[in-house]
């Protein structure tokens, strides 16, 4: 004799197997796999020379416009709080480096700190622009090369670079038609 009724248990079973789909699909899509990694997309992917990127041909304005804004900045000195301030600043921390580039781009009105960016945009990854955002640390990839303050050549400050690194916590958003 069943220890349920024939009701209950279909129900039971229901919830159970929603319960391990639900947990499945946490494992594969939660953000400790997200990561950043180079890959070139022939017309998408932007050139770097000397430490600064070139907009590939035909990208989107916003897209130049953002690349020519990081390069402003690329070299600067690590400087926590930098950006935040004003718009122009001698030193930049990842979210005041982050803010200036899609402020100067037009995706941003005013500046973000990073735990923000995890809900800037649109969630999931755009095809021009990606903000890799967590409490504590932001990064964006444009035309497939990085913009950020950390792992990149050993330099401190806001600098492009097509090196590969983890974005354990991080969520993935873009701006809205990139």
């Amino acid at each position: 004799m069943p220890l349920l009724s024939g009701n209950l248990l279909i129900t039971v079973t229901r919830r159970l197997s929603l319960l391990l789909l639900a947990l499945l699909l946490a494992g594969f899509t939660g953000c400790d796999s997200a990561r950043y990694s180079y890959r070139y997309v022939p017309g998408k992917t932007a050139a770097l020379r000397g430490g600064y990127a070139f907009a590939p041909p035909g990208a989107p304005p916003q897209v130049a416009r953002a690349i020519e804004a990081g390069n402003r900045i690329a070299g600067l000195p690590y400087r926590w709080g930098g950006g935040h301030g004003s718009s122009v600043d001698t030193g930049y921390d990842c979210s005041g480096s982050a803010s200036f580039v899609l402020r100067e781009a037009g995706l941003l009105n005013g500046c973000m700190v990073s735990k923000d960016f995890r809900s800037y945009g649109h969630s999931g990854e755009g095809e021009w622009i990606n903000v890799y955002a967590k409490n504590g640390h932001v990064f964006l990839a444009v035309a497939g090369v990085r913009f950020d303050t950390g792992w990149t050549d050993g330099s401190d400050g806001p600098q492009w670079t097509i090196q590969d690194r983890p974005a354990g916590g991080c969520v993935v958003r873009h701006p809205v038609g990139l």
